[in-house]
């Protein structure tokens, strides 16, 4: 595919891929963090299946959504706006943010941001990233595949992770 080509859909999938690239590396440095602090990490066998999921949910974008699509700018403006949540999730958890479940034993549970009023918001935030961003673009198709995929794993990491905090609550 030429660059030369590519229309608006093709660049912002570019920029959400290197916006979770870098997401991943303070994944990475948080965990180290929080395991070198005695956390222990709960669903790992999820998270490979995680990680392909939005792996396949971006190429599919890149390659399903032709160049020159001419995208809805309300959703696409929707969708700018998840990313300033998103940022907000990660800067509420400072270092406990990771993209895995490591619960360090005795970490005060993070109440402050939208986990004031709800309890996983970056699964939200995440679950209408999935939907909106095909969507912009007319593809509800892949809007419905990677969104009821998502919905099955995080029928899965949900319930994990309230286990993996259920001692922390109170």
């Amino acid at each position: 595919m030429n660059p030369d080509g590519w229309g608006i859909a093709q660049w912002l999938i570019i920029a959400v891929a290197v916006q979770r690239l870098g997401e991943l590396v303070l994944a990475r440095r948080n965990t180290a963090r929080l395991l070198a602090e005695g956390g222990t990490e709960v669903g790992r066998g999820h998270y490979g299946l995680i990680v392909t999921l939005h792996t396949a949910w971006l190429v599919a974008l890149f390659l399903v959504i032709p160049p020159g699509t001419v995208g809805n700018l309300w959703l696409i403006a929707a969708f700018l706006l998840l990313q300033i949540a998103r940022v907000w999730v990660i800067v509420s958890l400072g270092r406990y943010w990771t993209t895995r479940i490591i619960t360090v034993p005795d970490a005060p549970l993070v109440k402050r941001g939208p986990y004031r009023w709800v309890q996983h918001p970056n699964y939200l935030i995440v679950a209408a990233e999935i939907a909106l961003l095909p969507l912009a673009f007319g593809d509800w198709v892949l809007a419905l595949i990677f969104s009821a995929a998502n919905a099955i794993l995080m029928s899965i990491r949900i319930p994990a992770e309230n286990r993996a905090l259920a001692a922390r609550h109170s």
